[in-house]
């Protein structure tokens, strides 16, 4: 549905809000709950039903939810490993709000997994890390696994474990394969910052859908392409800085980044709108 801007004093407001249940009404209990992987990380999950929000972004109501997870919860290195707003159409009904609790359940049974496959990937980045300094001695590889070490701590004791078995059993290869990069986006503890950059991510996949769809209608131009190539690449730079660098996030360069995808995104989506009219 698309949201509607009263005049002076009026606030925001929904379409046909008189049909609709209250807004108070329109928010489920979410999930709190703790999460022990199968090598022993303590995790933390946090999925919570937000109620019908306006999204700038897009320019309409939607209903969000909101999911946090936190790594090394209760300890000095907690962090949080997986942010995300996922928005759904605002149907302020009784039976929406049902399908909202089974899509947080659902979410909630289905983080075990995006958690395992998560530790899977460090472990292999780990594995290769180590490999590659048992043969090169490089400090700056040396200072990666340290810090993964910090990090991951029982990632990296199975990792360790497992390498020693490894050469126990049989002489390394001259050659290792190169260490695998893991882009993933690092989520500030700052809730506002959070903010900005759980924003830039959910209208990075809207972005990504909607040229995807001017693509397979055959309405893209290379002008548009390019245009989103570059915005989805500095995208990708920002929220991926302080992975690489160990710097701060900078809001500044977030808010700018947001503002241009946000540009972007809406060129892209009035294309879609005047496209899907025409057929």
């Amino acid at each position: 549905m698309t949201g509607t801007r009263e005049g002076q004093g009026g606030g925001i407001r929904g379409p046909s809000e008189d049909a609709l249940l209250p807004r108070d009404r329109c928010k489920v209990i979410g999930v709190n709950q703790n999460y022990t992987s199968r090598i022993g990380t303590s995790y933390h999950i946090q999925i919570e039903d937000r109620g019908p929000v306006f999204d700038d972004a897009a320019e309409e109501w939607v209903r969000r939810v909101n999911t946090i997870i936190y790594a090394n919860y209760g300890e000095p290195t907690a962090r949080i490993v997986l942010g995300r707003d996922q928005d759904f159409p605002d149907q302020r009904t009784l039976e929406h709000n049902r399908f909202i609790e089974r899509h947080i359940q659902e979410a909630a049974g289905a983080v075990g997994t995006l958690l395992e496959e998560r530790e899977a990937r460090q472990g292999d980045r780990i594995k290769a890390l180590l490999r590659h300094y048992h043969g090169e001695r490089d400090e700056s590889i040396k200072a990666e696994f340290d810090e993964a070490n910090r990090l991951y701590p029982f990632v990296f004791a199975k990792v360790w474990q497992e390498l020693k078995a490894e050469r126990s059993a049989e002489p390394p290869t001259e050659t290792e394969p190169p260490v695998p990069e893991i882009e993933e986006t690092v989520y500030p503890m700052d809730p506002d910052q959070r903010k900005v950059v759980l924003s830039i991510e959910r209208v990075r996949e809207e972005l990504q859908r909607d040229l995807a769809a001017l693509k397979e209608m055959g309405a893209a131009d290379d002008i548009l392409l390019t245009t989103c190539a570059k915005i989805l690449h500095r995208v990708r730079e920002a929220l991926t800085q302080r992975a690489a660098t160990g710097s701060d996030f900078s809001v500044r360069r977030l808010e700018m980044t947001k503002n241009s995808l946000v540009t972007t995104y809406r060129q892209v989506r009035a294309r879609l709108s005047r496209q899907t009219r025409k057929e």
